[in-house]
């Protein structure tokens, strides 16, 4: 009988919280569908300034929600998406779009991993090349391994 005293509450509580979570769900209506498939893109697009590693769309902040019904607004009014990521841009800063414009100030970002890349590789051949040269096999290491070739065959 105490167990179910206890377990009641706690459903009880659990129920609350669940349906609290699912309150925050955006749900807006559109008239043509490119224009929710541009809604869908733009929310999945756009970082939330507040959770830094979430976008718009799967934020619960008060800032994310914001940022969504702005993001309809200006989509049912007709803007494309080039607007759009302007707008934000403008009013929040380059932070706010997951993949940064091409420009002055972002070509660290969008160049960086290739240099990395070529770094990493020229540094690695050099490397293999120069183990190479210092441990040469001798005579005798050459004739062992031939015959150890030789004998698997």
């Amino acid at each position: 009988m105490s167990l179910k005293i206890f377990l009641m509450p706690l459903v009880l509580l659990l129920s609350m919280v669940s349906l609290s979570s699912q309150a925050t769900i955006d749900a807006y209506q559109f008239d043509d569908p490119e224009k929710e498939a541009l809604y869908k893109k733009l929310v999945k697009e756009l970082r939330c300034t507040v959770c830094q590693n979430q976008d718009i769309g799967d934020s619960n902040s008060g800032l994310a929600q914001d940022l969504r019904r702005k993001t309809y607004e200006m989509i049912s009014a007709g803007k494309d998406e080039d607007y759009v990521l302007d707008y934000m841009s403008d009013r929040y800063g380059d932070f706010v779009l997951y993949r940064p414009r091409l420009q002055t100030n972002t070509i660290l970002l969008w160049v960086g991993p290739f240099i990395i890349l070529i770094v990493a590789v020229f540094f690695l051949l050099k490397f293999i090349r120069r183990s190479e040269e210092e441990a040469p096999l001798s005579e005798a290491d050459r004739a062992a391994a031939e015959q150890l070739l030789e004998r698997d065959e």
